[in-house]
């Protein structure tokens, strides 16, 4: 099974907002954020996916994600890149 790290940037609503997850189907969770389904913290905006990063075990996956969103620096790094 393959997992997924990945970050999404808010496209509505007045204040601009990142989000860190990880999942097995990128398509289906962005679909549960955009629909008030996802994480608490996500609901009421619409998002686009802006990063993503494969990994072999869930385990790897969560640590991978529990670094980016205790590193902001990183997790800007990475942003840099993509604008």
């Amino acid at each position: 099974m393959t997992f997924f790290v990945y970050i999404i940037k808010s496209i509505s609503g007045k204040i601009r907002k990142t989000y860190v997850g990880y999942t097995i189907n990128i398509d289906k969770r962005l679909n549960a954020h955009n629909n008030n389904k996802g994480a608490k913290s996500t609901k009421g905006y619409k998002w686009k996916l802006i990063y993503k990063k494969k990994f072999k075990s869930k385990s790897d996956a969560m640590k991978y994600e529990y670094y980016l969103k205790k590193n902001r620096k990183e997790k800007l790094k990475i942003m840099q890149k993509i604008d």
